[in-house]
């Protein structure tokens, strides 16, 4: 009869045995699916900023390629005002 009382409490530890490893595998299995929503997200995120960037770039470029003819287009005129103003210089 002494082995019947210790073959059940065998089962129930085997049964909580069991549970605990069920409730372990359940929160790994949450952790996992936590984690790839996470990496989705800042994937989606990076994605998103890589073409803001590239767009703000691209804005860069054309800014620069602006700055550069008004540069020139400025060269110009002071050279057309220097020699406006040495016109006047050689009338008076």
């Amino acid at each position: 009869m002494s082995t019947a009382p210790q073959m059940h409490a065998e089962e129930h530890d085997q049964a909580d045995g069991f549970g605990a490893l069920e409730e372990r595998v359940m929160r790994m299995v949450e952790l996992v699916r936590t984690e790839r929503r996470e990496r989705q997200r800042a994937e989606e995120t990076a994605a998103a900023l890589q073409q803001l960037l590239d767009e703000q770039g691209a804005q860069l470029g054309q800014t620069q390629d602006e700055l550069k003819a008004l540069s020139q287009e400025r060269d110009l005129v002071r050279g057309r005002v220097e020699r406006l103003l040495k016109q006047l210089d050689d009338l008076g």
